[in-house]
């Protein structure tokens, strides 16, 4: 039993001693770890600290990266949700392609009072308002000719409207969309209008500037059929010309396509960078080129149009008119492009309603820079004016069915062949004639330096190939000698 103590003790102390050993180690192992970090740090950093450093920025660097990727993911995504949900929106809300199309809340120039048209360089202009249906208002300027305009300081609305019934012809002016009565280029338009003898008329239709009601097409004709009345109901026997731009084309043919069926058409229909229809044009526009391989592009954009009762067939108007038409569109137009206004005179031409009237294509060359609404810039625009085609001009120059041509080209060749006669005393301007010998002239001349004989037998033939239409009464303006090439563009 003792040796059995004795052994037991003696385990105990050799653990003991063992267990004091292990610990002292440990200890030192500590030490040295502590002295080994502290000339760590007195060294500065080793080779592994950069490497670690190098990591970590990568790490951030592709953390940045992802994030950037998963951003351009989400904004990828909602656009292109956005870009098949609009189709879908348009087609459930009819009326955002209206608003589209006639674009009625934007108002270009802003901060300009319509009732002061003075402060857009107007001085012979009065503004005054007209109510075609009950809630509707119609805001109007009426500029008298330039040769009036000291006689036109301080007179009050009376005094314009019996000067409609002076010996001047008058331009109703159908604006396009967008903007108001007061847009910088249609101000320049009636400028040249008004220095070239002209009443200009124009309105802003209901929904549009100052003027009260909800836009339609079918307002909108109503609106200018009711302008028109109120013309004619002051004017007299004077010639009554329309002119539409771009939208208003659309008015202007509807307009003046219900005057003829009720046997009161205008004088001469003008015609401003027209289209044949909204369809056409929609698809044309440079607004539906994302959309226009869209698949079902016609039943998602097109048929709301239609179904908003908004058509503006020009193409369909222009087979029930029966006037003069005179087509003007530049070759660089964006907005309506040019094809539109060519296949629309090859509608108009060989239609039996222009058979006994003239229908004319004048196109500007893109060089000239006109685009959409500048064609009031060129100065062969005061020409064309002045001398509207009639009826019966010079086989192969003008025609129903004639090519468009350089109306100062053809001038030039025949102004040195017949001095022609004045106009009458108010407008003192030459008339510009054409004069044509038969093959077998025989007649004598009339007497003067460069007078022909008067239609004769066998004798010279006397045509007359531009003069007002219905008027003769224009300004005592010059003529400029211009070349063709420089207004029109090549030929």
């Amino acid at each position: 039993m003792r040796k059995r103590t004795e052994s037991v003790a003696l385990e105990h102390e050799r653990h003991a001693a063992s267990g004091s050993s292990s610990a002292g180690s440990a200890a030192a192992a500590l030490d040295a770890d502590c002295r080994l970090k502290q000339n760590l740090y007195l060294a500065g950093p080793g080779p592994a600290e950069p490497r670690c450093a190098a990591d970590a920025g990568m790490k951030r660097a592709l953390g940045r990266r992802k994030g950037l990727c998963f951003r351009l993911r989400k904004i990828l995504l909602c656009v292109v949700g956005l870009y098949v949900a609009i189709p879908f929106l348009i087609k459930l809300c009819p009326g955002i392609q209206a608003k589209l199309i006639f674009l009625n809340f934007v108002r270009v120039p802003y901060f300009i009072d319509l009732k002061k048209p003075q402060d857009q360089g107007l001085n012979h202009t009065c503004n005054y308002y007209l109510q075609p249906e009950e809630d509707v208002t119609l805001g109007v300027w009426h500029t008298v000719p330039a040769v009036w305009w000291k006689n036109a300081q301080g007179k009050d609305q009376m005094w314009y409207e019996d000067a409609l019934a002076s010996s001047h012809p008058i331009i109703l002016y159908l604006h396009g969309n967008a903007g108001t009565r007061g847009g910088d280029h249609r101000v320049e338009l009636y400028k040249v209008l008004s220095s070239l003898g002209y009443h200009v008329v124009t309105f802003d239709y209901r929904g549009w500037g100052d003027s009260v009601g909800t836009p339609s097409e079918r307002g909108m004709t109503y609106d200018a059929l009711h302008v028109f009345d109120w013309i004619k109901a002051r004017s007299g026997d004077n010639p009554v010309y329309i002119w539409g731009h771009s939208l208003g084309t659309g008015v202007a043919t509807n307009l003046v396509r219900r005057l003829c069926e009720r046997e009161t058409p205008p004088d001469a229909l003008i015609l401003e960078s027209p289209f044949t229809n909204i369809r056409e044009e929609a698809k044309s526009h440079p607004f539906s080129v994302i959309y226009r391989y869209f698949p079902g592009f016609d039943w998602f954009f097109l048929d709301p149009i239609t179904s908003s009762g908004i058509q503006f067939a020009n193409d369909e108007n222009v087979k029930h008119i029966s006037c003069s038409l005179l087509i003007l569109h530049a070759e660089d137009d964006p907005v309506v492009p040019f094809q539109l206004g060519r296949k629309l005179y090859n509608i108009a031409a060989p239609s039996r309603s222009f058979r006994d009237f003239k229908v004319q294509f004048i196109p500007f060359h893109s060089d000239l820079g006109y685009r959409h609404k500048y064609i009031y810039k060129s100065p062969e625009l005061p020409r064309i004016l002045r001398f509207p085609p009639l009826v019966q001009g010079i086989p192969g120059e003008v025609g129903t069915r004639a090519p468009a041509l350089s109306v100062t080209r053809h001038l030039k060749e025949h102004e040195d062949v017949c001095p022609c006669p004045p106009l009458p005393p108010a407008s003192p301007a030459p008339w510009r004639c054409a004069w044509r010998e038969n093959s077998d002239a025989s007649g004598p001349g009339r007497g003067g330096p460069g007078r022909p004989e008067a239609p004769a037998p066998g004798g010279w033939e006397h045509r007359f190939l531009w003069t007002a239409w219905g008027a003769g009464m224009w300004p005592s303006l010059p003529l400029a000698a211009t070349q063709p090439e420089v207004l029109l563009g090549r030929q």
